[in-house]
C-alpha cells in the first residue's frame, strides 16, 4: 500500500487535473501489485476546493477526505493527513501541480528496491526571480549553519518507508517536515528533476510563511543562534573592558576628555540595539518550548470522510 497525502489550500482549479494524473499513478500501481491510499486535507480553503473533493469521493470511494476547521499550516496539515495514513511507504504532494505525479511512481520503484528513504531534488526551477533568490539564500544559510550536506537547490517531494512515520508523527509544531526527514539519518535515495511553473493560480507560500520557516528551521534544529547571542555578549563586554580601562588611564594622566554627547547616546543605542536582538532570539526558542508544552492541538478536524 502506498499512502499519499495531499493537503489542500485553494487549489480548486487545480484538483479535477491533479485527480487525473493521481488515476494514472493507480493504474500503474496495480500492475505492480500495490494499491493507492489517497489522502486530502483541507487546510480550511476559503474557496471551492472541499467541494470538488467531494466530487472526487463520487469518482472514487475509498478517497479519504479531511476537513480542518481552519488553516493551521501546511506542516500540520500534513501531519494530519499522515496520522490517517495505513501504507507500507507514504508521500506527500502539493495539489498545486507543480510537483510532477510521474516521480512518485519513480520513488516507489526505488522504495521497492530496498530504499526507506526517495527524496527529488529540484534541478531548477521556474519561480519568480525573487523566490529563487529568497530560496538559495535560504538553503545555503542551512548548508552553512545546520547540515553541510543538505541538498542544495532543496526538496519538497519525498517518499518515506511507514518505518520512519513514527518520528515525524512525534516531532514538534515548528518544523521543516522535510529537513526533519532528512535530519533523521536514513541515506536517500535522490532523483532530480525540472520543477515547473505554476499552471492555477497563485502560490498561498507568502514572504510572512517563508520567513517563518527560516526561523522555525534554525531555532528548531541548531543551537548556533544561541551561541552567536553568547559570543556576541562577550566580545562586546571585552571591548567595554578595554574601553573602561582606557577612560581610566586616561583620566589618571589627566588625558581625558570631556565625553561628547553624540558618542555616548550611539554606543547606548547600539548596545541597546542588540540587547533586544539578544532578547528576541532568545524569545523565539521560549516561545517555542511553550507552544509544544501549551497542550493545543496542531489541527482540528472538522470532518472526517473515511
Amino acid at each position: 500500500m502506498y499512502s499519499v497525502v495531499v493537503p489542500v489550500y485553494y487549489n480548486e482549479p487545480s484538483l479535477p487535473e491533479l485527480f487525473i494524473k493521481l488515476q494514472w499513478l493507480e493504474g500503474e500501481l496495480n500492475k505492480r501489485d500495490m494499491d493507492l491510499e489517497l489522502i486530502f486535507v483541507d487546510d480550511g480553503s476559503g474557496d471551492n476546493s472541499y467541494a470538488e473533493l467531494l466530487k472526487i469521493r463520487e469518482h472514487r470511494q475509498n478517497t479519504k477526505i479531511i476537513k480542518l476547521t481552519r488553516n493551521f499550516g501546511a506542516v500540520a496539515a500534513s501531519k494530519r493527513g499522515m496520522s490517517y495514513a495505513t501504507g507500507d511507504c507514504l508521500s506527500l504532494l502539493a495539489a498545486d501541480l507543480q510537483d510532477p505525479v510521474e516521480k512518485l511512481l519513480e520513488m516507489v520503484d526505488h522504495w521497492k528496491n530496498g530504499c526507506k528513504f526517495v527524496i527529488c531534488v529540484r534541478a531548477s526551477r521556474d519561480d519568480p526571480v525573487v523566490s529563487r533568490v529568497f530560496s538559495a539564500m535560504y538553503y545555503r544559510l542551512l548548508n552553512l549553519i545546520i547540515s553541510s550536506n543538505y541538498p542544495h537547490m532543496g526538496f519538497d517531494m519525498m517518499l518515506l518507508d511507514a518505518s520512519m512515520l513514527p518520528f515525524l508523527a512525534q516531532s514538534s509544531k515548528n518544523i521543516s517536515m522535510q529537513f526533519y526527514a532528512y535530519w533523521l539519518g536514513y541515506t536517500p535515495k535522490i532523483i532530480t528533476y525540472e520543477r515547473p511553473a505554476r499552471p492555477y493560480g497563485k502560490s498561498r507560500w507568502s514572504f510572512f510563511k517563508k520567513f517563518n520557516l527560516i526561523v522555525d528551521t534554525f531555532t528548531g534544529f541548531s543551537v548556533i543562534p544561541i551561541r552567536i547571542i553568547s559570543g556576541i555578549g562577550f566580545l562586546v563586554a571585552a571591548l567595554s573592558l578595554m574601553f573602561g580601562i582606557k577612560i581610566l588611564v586616561s583620566a589618571l594622566t589627566g588625558q581625558l576628555d570631556v565625553p561628547g554627547y553624540a558618542s555616548i547616546v550611539t554606543i547606548i543605542s547600539f548596545l541597546l540595539g542588540i540587547v533586544l536582538v539578544m532578547l528576541g532570539i532568545i524569545g523565539e526558542y521560549l516561545w517555542r518550548i511553550f507552544d509544544n508544552i501549551s497542550g493545543k492541538p496542531e489541527s482540528v478536524v472538522e470532518e472526517a470522510d473515511l
